[in-house]
């Protein structure tokens, strides 16, 4: 099929584009239009004719007509410039998450029913759609049934629909059933895999006509010229550049992708959309709280089918132990029947508004599978996945605006996420949809802006499920304990209606104490069949990176590890990563130096938001490195 020669091979796809200019390697890329000549892609079968940019007729010029300007770009201790290959499209989504691949699917959907046809191209930098999604996952069906009204008739991957909820309170040796309360009841929701149900997604997807490029990382985003004041697409990461900066003999620069419109979809903590929040010129988080962040660590287990334990359809919950009293965070635990196996997806969710340096939200997952509760359900089972992503709390006190000049951000990047129910998926496909609808109108008017996207949100069943929702999370900045009454208040007796609104004022990294001011945290040594250690564990993950390539983990300053964050801190880099990619170790000389690992990586983005003195640069590495998470 096209749609699997186009993003099954690399090579392949970088012959049936044209050559056309010189474009720097920075992370941000000022590019100076001039109309030269007109792409010609009638003729090549692996290019839909739909990439025409001519289907919309306006009266403006479209990138048909146009190349970019030819303009110096180094790399490091070389002069040779950069020749890049330009693909043009209507609508560039950068993440084939359930967000962008609900917009791609919208768009198509649109485009269709108004009789008109647009281009879109869905990046991903994954090896394949679904191997970097990680959540827990109990999914409310809503926004899918929304883009196919007889979801229930298709073959949608839904494991074991929910059937029992639990909430406990946990103490170090004891568990206690909380009340039931509205935000926790998962009647009709299902047990899903968010690796799968992105798969199926992108089939639909493809199905529609649209372009699915997995392995390609987007690296740079594009501007129309160097005043920074609108986006025109971004660049794939260069491959084939080794550790000293250096092209090797297989080196292929990035592909710019050019687009009238490009969504960012990149989930939580967008490499690419921290440079957009850093745009003085779009503004998007002027009006804003400041987002707060968590820290998910999942296990996924299987269980013999006589484990008297196992209750399939089982969606349970915990606060409390391990974490301290002024820790937010709890636990998830879901059972389900995947292809005829029994499995349990087991993990431990901790914010990283924490204060304790030597806190392991890694080591709080494993204290808490010893707890009796825990302990009898694992005995007699079988660990078989690992891994670890952040997600957004700040919920929508924290939502930036959500559109810009030649783009928008929808789904986890913006901040979609319902803490209260701990699901995501249905909002971050709401948000796609809707943001799928504000750039067709912005297409077919050939606006620059979907400027109708804020509006659109704030008319939908989204913005009211958010805004009912939203103090929750912040009430526990005062504790547990105090965090429980109050979230209770708002839930029971005000149904979401207060008066009032509290927000988080400080970003997560300035809540970190120094060493001198906390007790250390002790972590048990694992026994190997209940808790692994780290690398064990890591294992599972599938993780895979190309070694011979510069660190995606960029240091703004060496010396800051060891002179700020190990002295005053303790380090707390080698505590908070889940895959052991920062660790102290001695020099020549005996002192301590930061070694990162690099090729661990997670790509869970922890690092880059709670170092404390904010030295860490997550950034993309070379396509197709990664975890490999379509299991769990």
């Amino acid at each position: 099929m096209r749609h699997t020669l186009l993003a099954s091979s690399t090579h392949t796809l970088r012959k049936a584009v044209k050559t056309l200019g010189t474009f720097p390697s920075s992370s941000v890329i000022n590019a100076g239009l001039k109309i030269t000549r007109n792409l010609n892609r009638k003729n090549n079968d692996l290019i839909s004719s739909s990439t025409s940019w001519n289907l919309l007729e306006t009266s403006k010029k479209h990138f048909s007509t146009c190349s970019i300007q030819h303009q110096e770009a180094l790399l490091e201790n070389e002069e040779e410039p950069i020749e890049r290959e330009v693909m043009e499209y209507d609508v560039v989504i950068v993440g084939a998450g359930p967000s962008g691949l609900s917009c791609a699917i919208k768009l198509k959907q649109l485009s269709q029913e108004a009789g008109q046809d647009i281009s879109v191209c869905v990046l991903e930098k994954g090896q394949e759609v679904g191997s970097h999604l990680l959540s827990g996952a109990c999914m409310e069906p809503r926004s899918i049934e929304e883009l196919f009204p007889n979801y229930k008739d298709l073959d949608v991957p839904f494991y074991t629909p929910a059937t029992k909820d639990r909430m406990m309170f946990l103490t170090e040796k004891r568990a206690f059933r909380l009340p039931a309360i509205e935000e926790m009841n998962n009647h009709g929701n299902y047990i899903v895999s968010l690796g799968q149900i992105a798969k199926w997604l992108a089939t639909q997807a493809e199905a529609l006509g649209v372009d699915i490029l997995p392995g390609f990382a987007a690296d740079q985003v594009v501007y129309a010229d160097e005043n920074n004041d609108r986006v025109i697409g971004v660049i794939t990461k260069d491959v084939g550049i080794g550790k000293d900066g250096k092209r090797k003999d297989n080196f292929e620069p990035g592909i710019m992708l050019k687009a009238r419109q490009t969504i960012f979809s990149e989930g939580c903590r967008g490499s690419l959309t921290k440079t957009l929040y850093e745009n003085v010129k779009f503004k998007l988080r002027e009006n804003c709280a400041p987002q707060t962040f968590a820290l998910g660590v999942k296990e996924l287990w299987e269980f013999p089918d006589n484990h008297p334990e196992f209750e399939s359809g089982l969606i349970m919950h915990s606060v409390g132990y391990p974490l301290d009293a002024k820790t937010y965070g709890g636990s998830f635990m879901y059972h389900f029947n995947a292809n005829g196996v029994n499995r349990m997806a087991l993990g431990q969710v901790t914010a990283l508004d924490y204060e304790n340096p030597t806190l392991s939200p890694y080591g709080e997952l494993q204290k808490l599978k010893h707890h009796p509760l825990f302990k009898k359900m694992l005995e007699g089972g079988k660990c078989i996945a690992y891994g670890a992503r952040t997600l957004v709390e700040g919920g929508i006190q924290a939502l930036p605006k959500l559109s810009f000049p030649g783009g928008i951000l929808i789904g986890d990047t913006a901040g979609f996420l319902n803490v209260p129910k701990i699901k995501g998926i249905h909002t971050a496909m709401k948000s796609g949809i809707l943001g799928a609808e504000s750039v067709f109108e912005a297409l077919v008017k050939d606006d620059v802006e979907a400027s109708t996207f804020q509006e659109r949100f704030k008319s939908s069943w989204l913005y009211t499920e958010l805004y009912k929702e939203r103090n929750i999370r912040a009430y526990f900045k005062y504790g547990l304990y105090p965090g429980l009454l109050l979230s209770g208040i708002d839930s029971i007796i005000f149904r979401g209606k207060t008066p009032w609104t509290v927000k988080m004022n400080t970003t997560d990294h300035a809540h970190t104490k120094p060493i001198s001011e906390v007790t250390k945290i002790e972590y048990p040594k694992p026994d190997g069949k209940i808790s692994f250690d780290l690398l064990t564990n890591l294992a599972r993950s599938g993780t895979n990176h190309n070694h011979d390539q510069p660190a995606h983990l960029k240091l703004k300053d060496e010396a800051i590890p060891v002179n700020v964050n190990l002295k005053v801190y303790g380090g707390p880099e080698q505590y908070f990563c889940p895959a052991r990619v920062y660790e102290f170790i001695p020099d020549q000389a005996g002192n301590p130096k930061l070694k990162i690992n690099a090729q661990n990586c997670l790509h869970c983005k922890a690092c880059d938001i709670k170092d404390p003195k904010q030295n860490i640069n997550w950034t993309v590495p070379e396509g197709g490195g990664g975890p490999s998470y379509l299991v769990m």
